[in-house]
């Protein structure tokens, strides 16, 4: 196969958007996700008795209109179109869903066995992911979990003709949402497992910085053309991705030490923490796949998958922050944001003055008393005044 022009896919993508305000972390899983519906389920690794396809369920999450979550799949987007990746309907029922990913199917030969494998690699990329979704809509988002794993045959009734199959599933997924559609659209016990445990939810407040003329320099113009041009090749890998000895050793200290210790104290992600070692073998194929065409997977993609997945995890919880079955968890949610951004502190009749349509004084009262029992805040009471201050901030 020629040699590549960008040593890295996923830092020449970085790059080639650096004039732009989304979020690095929003244009890095753009990134991740764009390779991974490029590989399709062509590629595989073989871990024992389980295969590992490089699939992933990617989810921005970002306060509406905050950090530009629609800008930074753009032109990721654009590139898969030219390279005729097969997606799903942006707006869709089940049913046509269904029908998406059987009509997705096709054939390629194994380079190792000769062997011709026939698979229906379908991927979403949704800008409105709760749009899509549906509201509490339980039957998609239980498809959507057993794709995940891509079986070899996936069984289905339909209303005329019985029972049907689809051969060789493979779902790959990025959308966009906020924290309060999340709240709205997915059902608050679905919250932690099923659908949501196998999903990466990649979290951010603010974009990044104010570009006023997002033009593109020639430069810029010449490296989207390169990025197409290996991407392409990207698209052309097909057979078994292969693991060093290093490999294997660095990954089975990280596992046992995973085992021992989550990332974060959170018991709504306990299935997120199941599938954590999931998500890195599949990971580690796109990091190999984004910067080579050997498909032998070495150490140095294990550890930026470990590093990427982990720096992002340092925001995830707050994607459920204002998910909890006390009807004051909202409200809790955005009055530790909002005093996260004061560290002098603010008064309480300032919060209060804030969030008036949201909260009256005695729901207010509540959240400012199970914060302070908490050990979250402090309060200090000068004359009739008195002051709310976060006790921990994440950058001290």
């Amino acid at each position: 196969m020629p040699k590549r022009y960008t040593p890295d896919w996923l830092k020449g993508f970085l790059d080639f958007t650096e004039n732009s305000e989304p979020p690095r972390m929003f244009r890095l899983w753009t990134a991740i996700s764009v390779v991974a519906a490029a590989l399709q389920r062509k590629c595989c690794l073989r871990w024992g008795s389980l295969d590992f396809y490089p699939n992933l369920y990617i989810v921005l999450v970002a306060p509406s209109g905050k950090a530009r979550k629609g800008t930074a799949m753009t032109p990721g987007l654009k590139m898969l179109r030219k390279l005729n990746i097969k997606f799903a309907g942006n707006a869709t029922t089940r049913e046509a869903l269904i029908r998406d990913l059987k009509l997705a199917g096709s054939a390629d030969v194994d380079p190792a066995t000769g062997a011709v494998e026939i698979h229906a690699s379908l991927t979403i990329f949704s800008k409105e992911l709760t749009v899509f979704l549906g509201y509490q809509n339980r039957e998609l988002m239980s498809n959507l979990t057993d794709w995940f794993d891509c079986d070899d045959d996936w069984d289905y009734r339909t209303k005329t003709q019985g029972t049907d199959t689809v051969k060789g599933v493979w779902v790959n997924m990025i959308g966009a949402t906020t924290p309060d559609l999340i709240q709205t659209s997915m059902p608050q016990d679905a919250i932690g497992g099923g659908l949501t445990s196998r999903m990466i939810f990649v979290y951010e407040e603010e974009k990044e910085k104010i570009v006023v003329v997002p033009t593109l320099t020639a430069k810029e113009i010449e490296l989207r053309e390169h990025l197409l041009t290996d991407l392409e090749k990207i698209h052309m890998l097909k057979g078994d991705f292969e693991a060093t000895e290093g490999f294997i050793s660095e990954y089975t200290v990280w596992r046992l030490k995973q085992e021992q210790q989550t990332p974060f104290k959170e018991s709504r992600f306990a299935g997120y923490f199941e599938r954590r070692p999931a998500h890195i073998l599949k990971l580690c194929i796109i990091m190999n796949a984004a910067r080579t065409d050997s498909m032998i997977i070495d150490v140095q993609d294990f550890e930026r998958a470990v590093s990427v997945l982990s720096g992002t995890e340092v925001k995830m919880p707050k994607t459920f922050a204002g998910v909890g079955k006390a009807k004051e968890a909202d409200m809790m949610s955005k009055v530790i944001n909002e005093l996260g951004k004061h560290k002098e502190g603010m008064e309480m009749s300032e919060l209060q003055y804030m969030f008036m349509y949201d909260a009256d004084k005695w729901v207010m009262d509540q959240v400012i008393q199970t914060l302070d029992a908490s050990n979250l805040i402090s309060m200090v009471h000068i004359g009739v005044k008195t002051i709310l201050r976060m006790r921990v901030f994440k950058d001290e």
